[in-house]
């Protein structure tokens, strides 16, 4: 009996992986990447599991998504009213990642958990606009645009990223599973499918609106959360990706541009980090 022979370039991927790891997970809470179990709301035959699992499309799809979020001033007075983003921006994206983690991979009670402690957190979240409409964050109509711009910015960075040949069925299920924690978090309406979930957004664009805090929140969204050196170009290069995953319009409400003639630079060298990850994680 042979023995396998020692990987080389396993010190490299055990450095890359380690890197990644503590961008996502705080150490000083005794934070670790939550342990895939098969009993939770999905499953390892899940859409969800597949499209979840990928660092950089995540990574891309949601800033993409919080882009999109912020152009309702409802979800942007919350965040403006509500978050230490100026100071813990960093802390905030954790939380959000830990979440998606745990209601994707997590055993089912670990994810109903965290789901009722997000509600009871939003139940303490609200106040009024700058012209006086008040807001709520568990307001079902609000939630169902975080969830929608969510789930169609994963998708679409994991299309882009991942799995370009992915099919419409396959792309009808993501919705449908992904569903379930939408409605369970009080989310209304909630898309079921690719075709539901693009009527939603086309129906919400009436309500966009971007002003001056929306440049500030984005502003602080768009420059580094890690101060590490290796971190910043790794992140400037998911921002991009980001901008250039968004739809037209948004960009044009936002003030951002994406040059035609660099998305083939910007994409490939997005599709050469996303193999990096894998690389380093297989």
């Amino acid at each position: 009996m042979t023995r396998a022979r020692p990987d080389p370039a396993q010190p490299i991927k055990d450095a890359i992986a380690a890197r990644v790891v503590a961008l996502f997970n705080d150490r000083a809470k005794g934070e670790a990447p939550v342990p895939r179990r098969p009993d939770g709301l999905f499953g390892p035959r899940s859409v969800a599991w597949r499209v979840h699992g990928d660092v950089t499309s995540m990574m891309v799809g949601g800033i993409a998504s919080l882009l999109l979020q912020m152009l309702h001033p409802a979800v942007l007075a919350g965040v403006w009213d509500h978050s230490n983003f100026r100071t813990d921006l960093h802390g905030r994206l954790r939380r959000t990642a830990r979440f998606i983690a745990l209601t994707t991979y997590g055993g089912r009670e670990e994810a109903l958990a965290v789901i009722e402690r997000v509600r009871g957190i939003h139940d303490r979240v609200g106040g009024t606009l700058p012209d006086g409409t008040p807001y709520h964050a568990n307001d079902p109509s609000l939630l169902a645009w975080v969830h929608v711009t969510e789930t169609t910015s994963f998708l679409a960075a994991w299309r882009r990223y991942g799995e370009p040949g992915m099919g419409r069925a396959e792309q009808d299920r993501y919705f449908a599973e992904m569903a379930e924690v939408g409605a369970r978090l009080g989310a209304d309406p909630v898309p079921r499918d690719a075709t539901a979930a693009q009527r939603l957004i086309t129906a919400g664009r009436a309500a966009l609106r971007s002003d001056a805090r929306t440049r500030e929140v984005r502003r602080f969204l768009l420059q580094p959360a890690s101060r590490a050196p290796w971190a910043a170009p790794l992140q400037a290069l998911g921002n991009q990706a980001a901008i250039d995953l968004l739809p037209g319009w948004a960009r044009e409400m936002h003030g951002l541009t994406n040059p035609v003639l660099g998305r083939p630079i910007l994409r490939a060298g997005t599709r050469g980090l996303a193999e990096t990850l894998r690389w380093a994680f297989r």
